[in-house]
Order: C-alpha cells, then sequence, then structure tokens
C-alpha cells in the first residue's frame, strides 16, 4: 500500500484535537468559537483529473434504499445530472475542489466524477472481522484504471482501527491489473467507508447520534432517515474530497505525509455557519422532516456534508 490517509473519529476531533484523518496537533480549544486555519501546502504530487469513476464495493448486507443513498450521492457530484438540483447543491460543494486545480502548478484538468460499477459481497467473502491490507484487497476488485475504489462495510462487519481511531481510510495501491507502455504499474485510489450505525455512531456518525463525549446536545434528524447511512455520507465526502486534491500522498495537505490535514480535515466539525465544538452550525431543516442538511442532491435528496478548505482564501468554506 502506498498511501494511507484515515477519517478518525468525528467526536474525538472536536473534544480531543483529532482530525478527520489523523491526530493533529493543530486542533481547536473548547473555549474557541472559530478555529484558526491552516495552510494546506503542495507538495508537487499529481492530483486526480479528467473522467474518473466512483466503483461501489457493498461488503455485507445493504438494503438497496441504503445503496441508493450512496449512489444518488455520487451522481449529485456530477455537473451534466445536477444542473437542475435545487441550491446549495453537493455539485455547489463539490466546486470547492476546482480551486485546487487553479492552483496548481502542473495545472491538471479539472476532475469529474461518475458513479461507476457496484458490486455485491453479501456473503462476507473474507470473513466479518477485516485488516487494512484486506481492505485493499477488497477495493482492488474494481476497476482499476481512472478510478476511485470504494468499500462500503455494513453495520456488522469489524475493521482493524474502526471506531477506535478512524471512521473511514483512503490510499492508493499499485495495480494489480494494468501496466502503462513502460511496463509499470499504475497506482489506484481507494476509500473504505464503515457504517457506524451499531458499533459507534456517536463517534462516526454524529451529528445524528448523542455524542460520547463532549458538550451533549440533541443529535439532529438524519435527512435520509438512517443514522448510519447519513453517517457514512458525512465520512464518505470528506474522503472523496482528500482523495481528489491528495491522491497518492503528496498533493495538498498540511503536516506529516503519514498523518495529514487535508481539504476536509483542515475543517473538523463544521458544516454550517457559527459552527464551534458540539454544535454543526447553522442548517437548513426540512419543514415536513425536521431533517437537517446543508446539500440538495439528485432525486430530491438532502444531504450533510462537511465544510470544504479554500485555499484562495485560506479559510473553511460552507453552503449555509
Amino acid at each position: 500500500m502506498a498511501f494511507s490517509s484515515s477519517v478518525s473519529l468525528l467526536l474525538l476531533q472536536l473534544m480531543v484535537v483529532v482530525s478527520l484523518f489523523h491526530v493533529s496537533s493543530a486542533g481547536r480549544k473548547l473555549t474557541e468559537l472559530v478555529q484558526e486555519q491552516p495552510l494546506l501546502q503542495y507538495h508537487k504530487g499529481s492530483l486526480l483529473s479528467g473522467q474518473i469513476s466512483v466503483n461501489l464495493l457493498w461488503y455485507g448486507k445493504f438494503k438497496p434504499s441504503q445503496r441508493a443513498i450512496v449512489a444518488d450521492f455520487i451522481t449529485s457530484l456530477t455537473t451534466t445530472q445536477t444542473t437542475q438540483t435545487q441550491q446549495p447543491s453537493v455539485l455547489t460543494w463539490w466546486k470547492t475542489t476546482e480551486k485546487y486545480y487553479h492552483l496548481s502548478s502542473k495545472k491538471p484538468s479539472s476532475l469529474s466524477l461518475h458513479l461507476g460499477k457496484q458490486l455485491l459481497d453479501e456473503n462476507y467473502s473474507l470473513g466479518k472481522s477485516l485488516t487494512s491490507k484486506q481492505l485493499v484487497q477488497l477495493a482492488a476488485r474494481g476497476e482499476q484504471r481512472n478510478a476511485i475504489n470504494v468499500v462500503l462495510t455494513a453495520s456488522d462487519v469489524a475493521v482493524e482501527g474502526f471506531c477506535l481511531s478512524r471512521c473511514g481510510t483512503h490510499g492508493s495501491s499499485p495495480s494489480h491489473q494494468m501496466k502503462n507502455v513502460h511496463n509499470k504499474k499504475y497506482k489506484f485510489a481507494y476509500i473504505w467507508v464503515g457504517n457506524s450505525e451499531t458499533q459507534c455512531p456517536g463517534q462516526c456518525a454524529w451529528p445524528f447520534h448523542q455524542p460520547i463525549y463532549g458538550p451533549q446536545s440533541s443529535p439532529l434528524v438524519a435527512p435520509n432517515n438512517d443514522v448510519g447511512l447519513d453517517g457514512m455520507i458525512i465520512n464518505l465526502a470528506s474522503l472523496l474530497a482528500g482523495t481528489a486534491t491528495n491522491p497518492f500522498g503528496n498533493g495538498y495537505y498540511q503536516g506529516s505525509a503519514e498523518a495529514p490535514l487535508e481539504a476536509a480535515s483542515a475543517c473538523p466539525g463544521i458544516y454550517g455557519k457559527g459552527a464551534y465544538p458540539g454544535y454543526a452550525g447553522e442548517l437548513l431543516v426540512d419543514s415536513t422532516t425536521g431533517a437537517s442538511y446543508n446539500a440538495h442532491g439528485v432525486n430530491g435528496r438532502k444531504y450533510l456534508v462537511p465544510s470544504l478548505y479554500d485555499p484562495t482564501t485560506s479559510s473553511c468554506s460552507t453552503l449555509v
């Protein structure tokens, strides 16, 4: 495995200065309402660019309705599919990543994500307790050229480090399928996100579940009425932003390459204006369901997506 970065426990981000991806000393104090923003540096590496398929591997039991929540979120990132989407939109949120490309010295073409193939492994082919190495093995089942392979594990699957130090991870690995004209293997990008519904919702599904540490505010109503899946969307969104802007460990980040702050993890716990530890910020609320959200997606979906670091203003950018 060439590079890996993890989404750490969301509540620990806020209360004991753990970032979305790794432990960091650049956290916010409990008395601070606004965190001093870091400066993400560009380390001259390649960014993902062009047409990229997001392939989904569902490991374990997921309902079709749950798979649709994630599939619609990926589709919401595609310009051609979201031109009519109500604002603020998932697409508008994603466009913040384009600013990283404009500032890159390599000036790569822009990145366009689209939903690729979906693979089902409902029989737990590698068992219900997975190592980090096995996650890469699962990710390698997807097409590896011009792709991000996403492994999504069900709520009854234990993963190495899950709930103890991370809610998900992203990284890259040498391709086992493709070689270039110089007979060198390509690297492919992968993401893993776990469903924390029963294992650690107070850590990995906040703010849709009561936190286990820190200020005890009431949990928000999940926009898709599924605490586990709506929590997965937050972590998947964070990891997609990190994958796009730091896919191979030498793109945009601050701090150690082994424990980087990236596009989303530089803005922990911020979802709307006025956010502070234990409070996600001023969000939109569905008048019918009471659900909190900050982005519209395709098929009438609503999502909560994390704040992204805006490299042009050196600040965290929110949709609402």
